[in-house]
């Protein structure tokens, strides 16, 4: 399987502390493992899937698209839940 970042999803994890890095890389292999694990979103985002976990006691949303046929994965976004959908929205 194939993983691609996005440009927004690569700014934001780079800036992200050690022990939040952890959080993420073991919700990253969930995925990875089942790419259907995550929420389909309709409407505007449709065609996207969001999963959420706890990072640090914070609730964090994953956002990613999963192509079958090419057997890739884009990690699309990363936040917390504040405004998750908005910015999405706009980019």
């Amino acid at each position: 399987m194939e993983i691609l970042q996005a440009a927004g999803f690569a700014k934001v994890y780079k800036k992200l502390h050690k022990n939040q890095l952890v959080y993420v890389n073991k919700a990253i292999d969930v995925i990875v493992t089942n790419p259907l694990v995550g929420e389909l979103k309709k409407g505007d985002l449709a065609g996207l899937r969001v999963y959420k976990f706890q990072c640090v006691n914070q609730l964090t949303l994953l956002g990613y698209t999963f192509d079958e046929g090419a057997v890739t994965l884009t990690l699309i976004a990363l936040s917390s839940h504040e405004n998750f959908y908005r910015d999405l929205k706009r980019s």
